[in-house]
């Protein structure tokens, strides 16, 4: 297939694979496949990454599957995916849960379609907030919320009680994002339930994933409730992060923090600001996307560590000797805890918190020299699946 380059395709709604893949035959599917149902037959709702990486270890390093009458193509093979990362010919695609959550996020960095300018623009503006100086900057903040997180522990422990490790890392890093990046407490560890942002933004994220769930056009009668309920939780989003911004601007200004940066760095080239609602569309972006990755993460490292106390041993070795006495490490030496970092590397190779992306092809295009691709048609990337490749790991 010849390629012609052409600019991304902006988005048209739903996309099934059916005709952006002209030889989708010659990829495996599972057997056993029902009319509008797709390969419903031994699936679970409760375990969906599960369920393709099974098929994926059947089917090989590419495959698809079809529920309601779309197609989905993944890609987990690591030379399929390299070429994927070619910048040239593919882009990032937004779909399925991803789109689901613009209603709340709209333009923000993670859900931004490609054509929209205000990706580039937050970027290139909010990009210095993460460089060394910048996380230097935020050290005391994170270690006073991972002091919160211990005196918690140290209460229930002393008290003979158990605790929720999920939740607690969960609550570890709202604080830690909400008072590096915005200058706000939400007070999670004084809190007997969790803070009314957390469950607008459970709410959310739970319903853009039942948005797949269901036939799309049955999808509004079928989730008619859970949809008020989703207008209701975004709302209250909206709400919290807009009394965050009013008082920053009420208090003129913070410490060049990111929501500083937000409301008053211009483009260094173009000298564009960010809108209002852009600026509430990135904090939210922030709070939640940045915070649920790593909660997961920090909670799958603890599962890893309890099951091989040899492991966790070295770790705590390793912090004793770095941190030596001292009450509060500086930050320099927690950049050399290397071993506790390879625990954190190896737990998210074996679960990476987003356990898949979508790329999209912005020209005609032959995937790894086999699967021909035209413009607009997509695939999405098994992440667990690309870590578990015997060819590079």
């Amino acid at each position: 297939m010849a390629e012609t380059t052409t600019r991304a395709v902006p988005p048209k709604g739903f996309r099934s694979a059916e005709r952006g893949w002209p030889e989708l035959h010659r990829i495996p599917r599972p057997p056993y496949r029902l009319p509008l149902l797709g390969d419903l037959i031994g699936a679970s709702r409760a375990t969906p990454v599960q369920d393709s990486l099974r098929y994926a270890r059947r089917l090989g390093p590419i495959f698809r599957r079809s529920a309601f009458g779309k197609e989905f193509v993944f890609t987990w093979g690591a030379d399929l995916v390299a070429d994927l990362a070619d910048e040239s010919r593919f882009a990032k695609h937004v779909g399925l849960g991803i789109a689901n959550l613009r209603p709340v996020a709209g333009d923000g960095l993670f859900t931004a379609y490609n054509h929209e300018p205000n990706w580039q623009l937050a970027h290139d503006v909010l990009a210095p907030g993460f460089s060394r100086e910048a996380m230097a900057g935020y050290h005391p903040m994170m270690l006073s919320v991972a002091e919160r997180l211990t005196e918690h522990w140290d209460l229930a422990a002393a008290g003979g009680r158990s605790v929720d490790v999920p939740g607690d890392m969960t609550k570890l890093t709202l604080e830690t994002i909400a008072r590096t990046g915005f200058g706000h407490d939400f007070g999670s560890f004084e809190r007997a339930r969790p803070h009314p942002f957390v469950s607008a933004m459970v709410g959310t994220l739970s319903h853009a994933q039942r948005l797949n769930s269901v036939p799309g056009p049955l999808a509004p009668l079928l989730l008619r409730r859970a949809g008020r309920r989703n207008v209701a939780d975004i709302a209250l989003l909206e709400r919290i992060v807009d009394g965050v911004v009013k008082e920053r601007r009420a208090s003129g200004g913070g410490d060049g923090d990111l929501l500083d940066r937000m409301l008053e760095t211009a483009h260094p080239e173009s000298g564009e600001r960010l809108s209002a609602e852009n600026v509430r569309r990135q904090v939210i972006t922030f709070l939640v996307a940045g915070h649920e990755t790593t909660s997961g993460a920090l909670s799958f490292a603890l599962h890893y560590l309890s099951l091989r106390p040899d492991v966790a041993e070295r770790a705590r070795a390793e912090v004793d000797r770095v941190w030596g006495d001292v009450a509060a490490p500086g930050y320099e030496q927690v950049a050399r805890l290397r071993y506790v970092r390879r625990v954190l590397d190896e737990t998210l190779r074996l679960w990476p918190t987003a356990p898949a992306f979508a790329r999209e092809a912005v020209r005609d295009t032959v995937l790894g020299g086999v699967h021909p691709m035209r413009r607009g048609a997509w695939t999405l990337v098994l992440t667990p699946m690309l870590h578990r490749d015997a060819g590079v790991w």
